[in-house]
């Protein structure tokens, strides 16, 4: 027993050599992981999966379609490859069809290729830049800057269409309500825009805001305004029944019109009448712009015939005449024009309900009192501006 307990081997350490070969194999294992994720998180800026073509639907947006050689799920770090891809595909599916079928209509706007059959490279290339987040914000050279309820919104939308307009969606309301925050502040709002765009918004309380020509003209002189106008009477009455649909407890049209109905007197404090006015606003307007400067947009032409007054303000924009006819279609329901495609989508777009509320009956003889009240008015507002609008 003595004998076998001593030739039992002691245990010994681990020589030198192999811990340092166990420590360099570890590091060199650390190293790798490390690697691999900087290389997995590097993967969400460069291409995703090809995807098949013609997998995606057009109106899907955010449909799958089927990847080539694996599943059509996307690991979450590779969705926004995966969408640029997809939107890069439909893109080129568009190109194709357009130059397959020259007269084909396709999506006006930022969504495709230019209407009318030209520039449909330019239109395609410029959105999927646009999209992928090139460009940059520019102050806007262009304003719709009234009036309340005389179809400013409608303007807007139509005009977008174009592929060189862009235009911020929500009224910014910078030159009279938000001026202290600064122009920085008011860029960071626009859209991004490539070279040859032009940026635009909308506020139509510009129009009656005393101080906005003077703040206007200090950010640029060359900024050109548009003002959509509307006969007057109808204007206030548009305008109050807006009013009643968020305060249904409001006072009668009647009632909020004159001071003294008993001596007609009219109040034109009440700001749906005093902002028909429009000669009067249009004075310290001119006291800082041209009137070359200024485009004076027929509310009820625009409603008519919009082509014809959206041919004016491209010409105006200095833009190619891209918004047509064809564009349109007249909605009997709603009374209004709608588009058969709008910006960036493949369906007809009509404006919201909020649009071409049905009018409460007024007394005629408010009403006829109200025209009274304009037309001098109106008369000098044809004269500076040297049209008819035809509201008499």
């Amino acid at each position: 027993m003595a004998v076998s307990a001593a030739a039992a081997p002691a245990a010994e350490p681990l020589p030198r050599s192999i811990f340092k070969k166990f420590l360099v194999m570890l590091c060199s294992l650390l190293m790798s992981l490390y690697v691999f994720y900087c290389l997995a998180d590097r993967c969400q800026t460069l291409p995703g999966p090809i995807i098949a073509a013609g997998a995606a639907s057009e109106e899907d947006e955010g449909g799958g379609g089927e990847f080539l050689g694996g599943s059509a799920e996307l690991p979450p770090w590779q969705a926004a490859a995966a969408r640029r891809k997809r939107l890069l595909q439909r893109l080129k599916q568009r190109r194709r069809r357009q130059e397959a079928a020259p007269g084909a209509e396709e999506p006006a706007g930022g969504g495709g290729s230019r209407a009318g059959g030209s520039g449909g490279g330019a239109g395609t290339a410029g959105t999927l830049a646009l999209l992928l987040g090139e460009g940059s914000k520019r102050l806007p050279q262009a304003i719709i800057i009234g009036v309340k309820k005389g179809g400013t919104r409608a303007l807007l939308e139509f005009l977008r269409v174009h592929p060189d307009v862009r235009a911020v969606g929500a009224e910014p309301h910078f030159f009279d309500r938000n001026y202290e925050r600064g122009l920085a502040w008011y860029r960071e709002l626009m859209p991004r825009t490539l070279e040859g765009q032009i940026t635009m918004e909308k506020t139509p309380s510009y129009f009656v805001t005393k101080e906005a020509p003077a703040r206007i003209s200090s950010m640029s002189k060359g900024t050109k305004l548009i003002v959509v106008v509307r006969d007057p009477v109808t204007r206030a009455i548009s305008d109050y029944t807006q009013t009643l649909s968020k305060k249904p407890d409001i006072p009668t049209f009647e009632s909020l019109t004159f001071k003294n109905r008993t001596t007609g007197l009219i109040d034109t404090s009440w700001s749906a009448i005093q902002i028909g006015i429009y000669a009067k606003h249009l004075e310290n307007w001119l006291l800082h712009f041209p009137l070359g400067q200024i485009l004076f947009v027929s509310g009820e032409r625009l409603i008519r015939d919009p082509a014809g007054e959206l041919g004016r303000v491209q010409d105006f924009l200095g833009l190619k005449r891209i918004i047509t006819d064809k564009h349109f279609y007249f909605n009997k329901t709603k009374g209004f024009p709608c588009l058969k495609k709008a910006e960036g989508s493949s369906k007809p777009h009509c404006l919201g309900k909020t649009k071409g509320r049905t009018h409460p009956d007024i007394d005629q003889e408010v009403v006829q009192r109200l025209r009274d009240f304009y037309r001098p008015f109106n008369m000098k507002f044809y004269q500076m501006t040297g049209q008819d609008f035809g509201w008499d």
